[in-house]
């Protein structure tokens, strides 16, 4: 796709991206861009990675029981949908 082309159909550039499709950007014949997927966030591996840490590394039984309320909430975040952009 031109660069021309991805500028006056940018919306349709995002839906075909949001779909899992990669779009690549050209200029002159040259590729200059890719349009890809957003990687959504890992918050299963960060949980088990805080977790794993804390077991090796100790943490105060306080520390202990706020962790995983804290990590859901993180969870919560990084998975969290929503478009920021138009609120």
């Amino acid at each position: 796709m031109t660069a021309t082309e991805a500028s006056r159909g940018f919306s349709s550039v995002l839906d075909e991206a949001e779909h899992g499709e990669t779009i690549v950007i050209t200029r002159d014949g040259r590729r200059v861009a890719e349009i890809r997927p957003a990687s959504t966030g890992n918050a299963d591996a960060l949980r088990a990675f805080a977790r794993d840490w804390g077991a090796e590394h100790g943490s105060d039984p306080e520390g202990a029981r706020a962790a995983p309320a804290e990590l859901d909430a993180l969870d919560d975040v990084l998975t969290d949908d929503s478009d920021r952009w138009n609120e």
